[in-house]
């Protein structure tokens, strides 16, 4: 890791000018930022430290939903009791991530702007062929070992999962990233690798997330986050599910459901086709199901991944179960 310069922004619009210099990062938890220095996939000569901006790490509770700033720390909003009440698949995603330790460093925006955890991406020296890393030079990970890699979203380019916890469940919730001078639906916000892997969000030189909004529903305080991992702690989603589900008068009929998975694809995943499969029927084992296998359809695995094919769907009906209340 090279020496670079330090600057502490005093404002927004400061710290935004600065991002544009060449070489230029913001520094907010330092949770990926200094880890990527670290092993050589960044190499900044400047460090923008925003940590001290005011007004950005705040929590703030409407009868439309809740915002969130983009320098909140997950620990502060894993502890709010609204967020806990209203939206417990967004608490329940925050509370199975990485550790104690790192929840009281990481911010809410650098949580969303994590880089993925494959390891031919993370280590340039043994792995020069990255199209993440350098655009046109070629995926290791393609007939490598593949077994955390994803099997939806993918392309001949990159077959990285996106390893967050957080936006899967803001995905489900329909939440929208506030870059201050524009805002984007979450649905929107991240891209998919295609051709240019190397293009992970729509985030444009100059943008800072300053803050995330969920709109309050019943679906939303009806919800919940599931994790399937190799161990229990510390460790990221072999595949994972945000479900929220709002149930007509009866209880039983869905009036509306929210569905997105993480752990398997390049990008958050929203199931819009389960939604649709389910909303408006009675919720049993068997449509469960039915429904669930649909969301891999279109997957393509590579080897060692293959279990994700059979693990999504099983993981997907497990949450809707839990929330429906069948488990």
């Amino acid at each position: 890791m090279r020496a670079f310069s330090y600057q502490r922004a005093s404002s927004i619009d400061e710290a935004r000018k600065a991002s544009l210099q060449a070489g230029a990062v913001l520094l907010a938890g330092g949770t990926t930022v200094l880890d990527l220095a670290k092993c050589g996939v960044m190499d900044p000569w400047l460090v923008i430290d925003i940590t001290h901006l005011s007004g950005l790490s705040g929590i703030e509770v409407t009868d439309d939903g809740v915002t969130i700033g983009g320098l909140a720390k997950m620990s502060a909003v894993v502890e709010d009791d609204h967020i806990r009440s209203a939206f417990p698949a967004v608490a329940e995603s925050l509370s199975l991530a990485a550790s104690p330790q790192l929840r009281n460093m990481a911010t809410i925006g650098g949580n969303l702007l994590q880089r993925t955890r494959c390891s031919y991406f993370r280590d340039p020296g043994a792995f020069p062929a990255c199209n993440k890393r350098n655009p046109g030079s070629g995926c290791s990970a393609i007939g490598g070992v593949t077994r955390n890699h994803a099997v939806l979203g993918t392309s001949e380019s990159c077959i990285a999962s996106y390893p967050g916890d957080l936006a899967v469940a803001l995905l489900a919730l329909d939440a929208t990233v506030d870059l201050g001078l524009r805002k984007v639906p979450i649905d929107a916000f991240f891209l998919l690798p295609g051709t240019t892997p190397e293009k992970e969000t729509v985030l444009q030189d100059g943008e800072i997330i300053t803050a995330v909004s969920i709109p309050a529903s019943d679906a939303a305080r009806n919800s919940t986050y599931l994790k399937v991992r190799d161990r229990q702690s510390y460790e990221f989603a072999a595949a994972s599910a945000a479900v929220g589900i709002e149930f007509e008068a009866d209880g039983k009929t869905v009036r509306d459901i929210r569905i997105a998975l993480g752990g398997v694809a390049t990008k958050p995943w929203r199931a819009r086709g389960i939604e649709s499969a389910l909303i408006g029927k009675v919720l049993d084992a068997g449509a469960i199901e039915k429904a669930s296998q649909q969301l891999v359809d279109d997957a393509v695995s590579h080897g060692d991944n293959h279990y994700k094919v059979k693990l999504a769907p099983r993981v997907v009906a497990r949450a809707i179960m839990k929330v429906g209340g069948m488990l």
